[in-house]
């Protein structure tokens, strides 16, 4: 299976490319170690894969990070939906609101 889907790719997307496809396999992962410990009977070793589901995790939001900083569009959706409070639904009906309005309605801590 080839890595890209295009041909003559700038860095700059072949970068965002490497990121994305880490952050799947990250999550993957953090899927995996989440299920086998919750199956686990032996306490040490149920430790051990929610010690790794974890590392997994902290893998992923690096991952996310890099692309909020590095792609508009998960700036701009980030900044919608993390950290707010109360239904996703509703802060999506809303997204068409004055940046103003929004504001001061949301519990995001980055829009204030």
């Amino acid at each position: 299976m080839p890595q890209y889907h295009e041909a003559n790719l700038s860095s700059k997307v072949k970068d965002q490319s490497r990121a994305l496809n880490s952050l799947k396999e990250e999550i993957e992962a953090i899927d995996w170690y989440n299920q086998r410990a919750d199956v686990c009977e032996d306490p040490e070793l149920k430790a051990i894969l929610e010690h790794n589901r974890d590392e997994e995790t902290e893998h992923a939001v690096m991952l996310f990070e890099w692309l909020r900083r590095n792609m508009p569009a998960f700036e701009k959706e980030s900044a919608e939906y993390l950290f707010t409070k109360g239904s996703l639904l509703d802060l999506e009906e809303n997204t068409g609101k004055d940046t103003t309005e929004k504001k001061e309605n949301s519990d995001n801590i980055f829009l204030k």
